[in-house]
């Protein structure tokens, strides 16, 4: 994201753990490596219709069959001028330098994203953004929301007029001084350890409130038979010996579905995951690459439309493959505590949310 950014015209600089970012003119041409991040490839392309000249799009081959077609064609609806051969990954937007804004209807059923970007460019464009969901069930509602905290904290008029309707009205965006939170998701599998192997894990610098959808791991973790605790900004979760299955409608915590699967693997009880078809276009088809990777290892796992059913079955040791896919990664290493002789495959696939993950799971099980 930082590269991107500084592609188009934006200064970075480090003051130790501080970043200080200075915006700056936004133009082109530039060229955009969207990597396998979702946020980059649907984030940046709303914000290259403000700059001027050609700034072109790609990422790896697991991004270009990522679902792009909503926001190629949102933006061209909002008088972009878009070259691609395909709705996806690659194509080259020539930057307007400004926008016109107003209405817009999309169908973001496939990606929160998709709502996210625009909002986040909205109070830019001249008449500002009122933005439609006019599709299927929208995914991921607590991103959204976080997109509007955000916009707000920085001075924006943004709301939620419905479920499906958004508005950002155009004015500017103040700087000033931001903490960023702890990736809640990214806790999860440590959090999951702890009831794997019936330990204690403590996370600490754990906000009260968030719009983070990690937060529900309290919940979640509580209801499959681990003890919770949340105090004075330290989350402790302690294992309780036992993993109970659950029945749960994942809709707006669909990223935390891997790390809740490899539990359910372990699990006395059936799972049903539900509510998480978009998962079918993350850095991979989730659904399937979870099933087919705990059947691999024994496992009884049925895919539905929308989700999983997780079966209780004895699990033997096996490899474990990552499809390039960090989530997919931790779920292998979530199973391997439990099963003797799991290998993960490429387990630096991790690099792309947590590149020191590797060393952080050998010094949590050294610290037993």
């Amino acid at each position: 994201m930082i590269q991107a950014l500084e592609a188009l015209g934006t200064e970075f600089l480090w003051d130790g753990a501080d970043l200080v970012v200075t915006p700056g003119t936004l133009a082109g041409p530039a060229t955009i490596d969207c990597g396998l991040a979702g946020t980059v490839m649907r984030f940046l392309p709303p914000l290259s219709l403000l700059a001027t000249g050609e700034i072109s799009f790609d990422g790896d081959s697991g991004a270009r069959t990522r679902p792009m077609h909503t926001t190629i064609e949102s933006l061209r609806a909002l008088g972009a001028n878009i070259a691609a051969e395909q709705p996806s990954l690659p194509f080259t937007v020539t930057g307007l330098g400004q926008v016109e804004g107003g209405e817009l209807e999309i169908d973001a059923s496939d990606s929160s994203q998709f709502v996210s970007g625009l909002l986040l460019s909205a109070p830019r464009f001249k008449n500002g953004l009122s933005l439609t969901h006019v599709g299927d069930h929208l995914p991921s509602m607590p991103h959204i929301e976080m997109t509007l905290a955000t916009l707000r904290s920085r001075g924006v008029s943004a709301r939620a007029e419905s479920d499906t309707h958004w508005v950002a009205e155009p004015g500017p965006i103040a700087g000033g001084e931001v903490v960023i939170e702890p990736d809640l998701s990214n806790a999860g599998p440590f959090l999951a350890a702890a009831m794997v192997a019936s330990g204690q894990v403590k996370i600490p610098h754990w906000p009260e409130a968030t719009t983070q959808v990690g937060f529900h791991y309290l919940d979640i973790l509580s209801k499959m038979g681990a003890q919770v605790e949340l105090t004075n900004g330290t989350l402790t979760v302690v294992g309780s010996g036992s993993i109970r299955g659950i029945d749960i409608d994942l809709s707006a915590a669909g990223e935390l579905t891997p790390t809740i699967a490899g539990l359910c693997a372990l699990a006395e009880t059936r799972s049903t995951l539900t509510g998480i078809r978009h998962l079918r276009g993350h850095e991979t088809d989730r659904l399937a690459a979870l099933a087919t990777e705990i059947n691999n290892l024994g496992g009884k796992v049925t895919e539905l439309e929308d989700g999983l059913v997780i079966d209780p079955a004895p699990l033997h040791g096996g490899l474990w493959h990552s499809y390039h896919d960090h989530r997919m990664a931790t779920a292998g290493a979530i199973i391997g505590l439990a099963v003797p002789g799991v290998e993960v495959e490429n387990i630096e696939t991790t690099s792309k949310t947590m590149p020191e993950f590797a060393s952080m799971w050998l010094q949590m099980l050294e610290s037993k």
